[in-house]
């Protein structure tokens, strides 16, 4: 099937669209719980760190060190680490989407993502991510994070793709506009159905 549009690139976030968020402030709130943590020292320090830590500037056990070690645990920062990558679920109706984007209209896969290292390394192969994309411009990698625009020019640049021949879908308003104020189209992800009828409507029929 060919494609009724210029697109051909599509650009996507990983949390929130084809995966639940790796470490977002519910599973937080949870491994809190679990692990009978103080709630508001754990998410304060997190806050202090997690800009740094997706940007790959610290690795998985410093950041550890710094939120939940920085003193005596009864748990292990193994069990602690299991149960962080144990959050992560998959959206299978979002894989197959973007499987049908890729195989049926032959179009170029790039995820572009806020993830620490670890964690992106774990989701990646767990959930076999990299059949699915061709590249991956994730904040750990490459030292930037959405907000910053310069995160989607560099994407534009590794795709090599003009903005107008992309698409980028996000569950986060604000990271779609500003991917659309570059002149990339923007699709605000709220569930699998919308998203089909989006990319439907910019001639990207997937199956």
């Amino acid at each position: 099937m060919k494609k009724a549009t210029g697109i051909t690139c599509v650009f996507l976030d990983i949390g929130g669209v084809l995966l639940t968020d790796g470490w977002d402030h519910l599973a937080r709130r949870r491994a809190a719980k679990n692990f009978k943590l103080e709630w508001a020292e754990m998410e304060e320090r997190h806050c202090l760190t997690f800009e740094i830590f997706e940007e790959g500037k610290i690795t998985l056990d410093e950041y550890l060190s710094l939120v939940v070690f920085h003193q005596k645990r009864t748990f292990t920062r193994n069990q602690f680490r299991r149960y962080m990558f144990a959050q992560s679920k998959a959206f299978p109706e979002m894989i197959e989407l973007v499987s049908q984007l890729k195989l049926n209209l032959g179009l170029k896969i790039a995820i572009v993502s806020n993830e620490a290292r670890e964690l992106n390394a774990y989701r990646i192969e767990r959930f076999k991510l990299d059949r699915l994309a061709d590249c991956f411009i994730s904040s750990c990698f490459v030292h930037i994070r959405k907000p910053d625009a310069d995160i989607f020019r560099l994407a534009l640049d590794i795709a090599q793709v003009r903005p107008a021949c992309a698409v980028f879908i996000d569950n986060t308003p604000m990271f779609v506009q500003i991917a659309e104020g570059l002149g990339i189209h923007g699709i605000l992800h709220i569930d699998c159905q919308s998203t089909r009828a989006k990319l439907f409507h910019l001639g990207l029929n997937a199956e």
